[in-house]
């Protein structure tokens, strides 16, 4: 049980999977971030950006640019976690049919 409760330590919350699944797609900038993740405020996302970081599941790269432009990845730590991701997913989709039918 020590196992499941560091995982859910990492990724608990509302968005953190969310996130994660977002990137699972590639690198993206905070504002398409903001587009993808439905319903999340910048100031949580930047604060969730910065935890996935902490945790090496995040990298962030600021180029030199004007306007600086910042933008986030998975790591390679990042990517073992597209495997669960994706059996979340599609444990809630059968959910939903089951449920709900569709």
């Amino acid at each position: 049980m020590v196992a499941v409760q560091d995982a859910m330590d990492i990724l608990s919350g509302k968005w953190k999977i969310m996130i994660i699944g977002s990137l699972s797609f590639g690198k993206k900038r905070f504002m398409e971030l903001i587009r993808d993740v439905t319903g999340i405020g910048a100031k949580m996302l930047s604060k969730e950006l910065k935890d996935l970081e902490d945790n090496d599941l995040v990298k962030r790269t600021v180029y030199d640019t004007k306007p600086v432009t910042v933008e986030y990845e998975l790591t390679e730590y990042g990517h073992t976690l597209k495997e669960v991701i994706g059996s979340i997913a599609q444990w809630g989709s059968e959910h939903r049919k089951r449920i709900f039918g569709k």
